[in-house]
């Protein structure tokens, strides 16, 4: 891998959180990504499911981690299975993990090849009440393609039909959603591979540079500080494109004088990382530029200080509505009286900020958690908000990402520019 060993104190601990959320005499599964093809015999690269990732730090396709706490033998209460190589193996896909490697990187001392899994499992799930399974839970999730986890589950349930089923997802998004301090400085490391990339981009902004040429500089910052590559696709929308929330063809020359929307995040050791900036394209701001810039950037501050221990989705979204409100009025985009007498289901800023102000983010950049949960301390989200004026072809959104603390907002982007003073010193640095 590309990423720094990570202590595996921080899967041990993992596991033991995990433990205490599930029923006696349980057993859960968790199971590796396919590899994905794309035609022929061309395969996508390797993306590890983020669930064993997080409970064992095992990174490798055919791996399947198996959780019984009241197993009566002692070597399947955590037992982890992964793929047996061979010397083809190696010649032609290179090293896989040995059974120590795996040992050292999860913590587990039970480890067996994926071949001995069906009659471990036997062994262990008829000494269980209840079956624990994953699927794909996210909000936001439209799941296409047949999973591991799917053919797993149609197996398990025609082999053991009398068992009791339950759902691993609830119990993740819970466990995931606060981070361990080992997560969050790997994230940090992510939002610092991000911050060498939008200051390599500082320097080579010019009219006539094509948006796909920027894309180009970050990859080539990204690849070169140990991450595997963007967190996700990169949007980086010149002019009337900023203006396009999920633009990503990113395939037009950039203007003199328009403004440069750049929401981008490295990934590392499969953290994410995502931050936002908007860029003059010359180099300097016009004042009506500046003037959505700093608003935006007002918004944004006040709305990241109330990511705090004990607010709670919904009424954070609706402080951020009101700030925004109040700022699209001094802006004249709004009117006071309109505003007083607008539908609060319908309110009139969504026509200039449609969008929420934050999401959850770690191993997946929109990642999992409980939006009907007040927040706690050690969870992490995005602060973005942003104002979109179509007919000026004008959009600005700015991003940092935030750990909730009791002590305050901790903004893993802070050393990242941000002020248009420091934007325009930045460009036109000799």
């Amino acid at each position: 891998m590309k990423y720094k060993d990570i202590d595996p104190k921080l899967f041990i601990k993992n596991r033991e959180r995990f433990r205490k959320e599930i029923k006696k005499d349980s057993v859960a599964v968790f199971h590796s990504n396919d590899i994905m093809p794309t035609n022929a015999d061309g395969t996508l690269p390797f993306r590890q499911n983020n669930d064993i990732f997080w409970m064992s730090g095992i990174d490798q396709e055919e791996s399947i981690l198996l959780v019984a706490p009241d197993a009566p033998y002692s070597y399947f209460k955590e037992a982890l299975f992964i793929r047996e190589t061979n010397e083809e193996i190696a010649i032609w896909e290179g090293h896989k993990l040995t059974k120590e490697e795996a040992k050292k990187i999860s913590g587990i001392e039970n480890v067996f090849w994926i071949s001995e899994f069906d009659t471990i499992f036997k062994d262990v799930v008829t000494n269980s009440e209840n079956i624990y399974l994953n699927t794909n839970e996210h909000l936001r999730a439209k799941v296409l393609v047949e999973t591991r986890e799917r053919r797993f589950i149609d197996k398990c349930q025609k082999d053991y039909p009398l068992h009791k089923y339950e759902r691993l997802a609830p119990i993740m998004h819970k466990l995931r959603s606060v981070k361990d301090p080992i997560e969050i400085e790997i994230m940090r490391e992510a939002c610092s591979i991000t911050e060498k990339a939008f200051r390599r981009i500082l320097k080579y902004v010019k009219p006539g540079v094509n948006e796909f040429e920027v894309e180009a500089e970050i990859f080539h910052e990204f690849l070169r500080n140990g991450s595997r590559g963007p967190a996700y696709s990169s949007i980086i929308a010149g002019g009337f494109s900023s203006c396009v929330l999920h633009y990503v063809e990113n395939d037009k020359a950039l203007k003199d004088g328009d403004i440069l929307l750049m929401d981008f995040g490295a990934e590392y050791a499969n953290y994410a990382s995502d931050m936002t900036r908007c860029i003059p394209v010359n180099g300097r701001f016009t004042e009506r530029q500046k003037q959505i810039y700093n608003s935006v950037l007002k918004v944004m501050k006040e709305a990241k200080e109330l990511l705090v221990p004990g607010n709670n989705w919904i009424d954070y979204h609706k402080e951020v509505g009101k700030i925004m409100e109040a700022e699209l009025i001094s802006l004249g985009l709004l009117d006071a009286n309109a505003v007083k007498n607008q539908d609060p289901e319908n309110p009139l800023y969504k026509k200039y900020f449609m969008h929420g102000t934050s999401h959850f983010i770690g191993l997946d950049v929109h990642d999992v958690g409980n939006k009907y949960h007040p927040f706690k301390e050690g969870m992490a989200f995005t602060c973005e908000p942003g104002i979109y004026l179509r007919e000026e072809s004008l959009g600005i959104r700015i991003e940092n990402d935030i750990i909730v603390s009791k002590d305050g907002p901790i903004d893993l982007m802070a050393s990242i520019p941000i002020e248009v003073e420091e934007i325009e010193d930045l460009m036109n640095e000799k």
